[in-house]
């Protein structure tokens, strides 16, 4: 639930939104810490691209056996995360 206020400062509690299963899927989180941030860490610069790399992958293999357009989200997800990785890389 998220609370709002109106225009009297009563709160109201509301329902949450649809959790955004493409860009912080709520089962990639724990702590406060995403999957993805951790994973990073974990690996070398190189490593981390390879990882993303086969995330494109296995994305695009399976979207038509599987989640179709979400297939295609997250697949774009990835894609956009190595290529902010590397423009970081070049930039310093």
């Amino acid at each position: 639930m998220v609370e709002i206020y109106d225009t009297f400062g009563k709160s109201h509690a509301m329902p949450d939104k649809e959790p955004d299963l493409v860009n912080h899927p709520p089962h990639y989180n724990q702590g406060g810490i995403e999957c993805i941030d951790a994973i990073e860490a974990s690996m070398s610069p190189q490593g981390f691209r390879d990882y993303l790399k086969g995330n494109i992958l296995k994305y695009l293999w399976r979207y038509e056996q599987k989640h179709g357009l979400e297939d295609l989200e997250k697949a774009q997800w990835y894609l956009t995360r190595l290529t902010l990785n590397l423009e970081e890389e070049k930039n310093g």
